[in-house]
């Protein structure tokens, strides 16, 4: 049992899924009475996406509603960006722009390896490449272990565990 195991810790976004969740958005706001008559909208802008209506407290409720299918979609609302969160009044319509975060920043990944290293198992080694943090350990039972760590941990990112070996 020389062999070590491993995996990668990563912070991706499924596109598609996202892509999904924004089109059943823009339908139900469409459809549902309480947004009549109100400007609420929500598009691709380039790689951000635009929520407009016509006031901030519409805005947040045309959010409440993508989040809501982000979830049901398995898609982390960790994922995406809001900025400061409040909505800009542009013009007699309110906008808020949120962008989907893809890949660890070098600050993410050396939170989750400090969190590996100060609550961990023994044994368990680390190392930063890129976007991504590989996770290499002697035993899987140790490998999983640190799986059930990172997800109960309070991180401000989406963490997916690709590539188990």
């Amino acid at each position: 049992m020389a062999s070590e195991s491993s995996f990668d810790v990563v912070s991706k976004v499924d596109r598609q899924e996202v892509d999904n969740a924004l089109n059943q958005s823009a339908k139900e706001i469409a459809q549902r009475y309480d947004f009549k008559g109100v400007g609420a909208s929500i598009a691709w802008s380039g790689e951000s996406i635009v929520l407009t209506a016509n006031s901030a407290e519409r805005v947040l409720a045309v959010l409440d509603v993508f989040q809501t299918k982000l979830i049901k979609r398995g898609v982390s609302i960790k994922a995406l960006d809001l900025g400061d969160g409040e909505p800009k009044p542009s013009g007699k319509e309110h906008r808020l722009a949120a962008t989907l975060k893809q890949g660890l920043s070098s600050e993410d990944a050396k939170k989750v390896t400090k969190e590996i290293r100060e609550a961990g198992p023994k044994g368990v080694k680390t190392q930063i490449t890129g976007d991504e943090v590989r996770v290499s350990a002697k035993s899987r039972d140790d490998l999983q272990a640190v799986i059930a760590l990172l997800k109960d941990a309070d991180l401000d990112v989406a963490l997916q565990f690709v590539n188990y070996r």
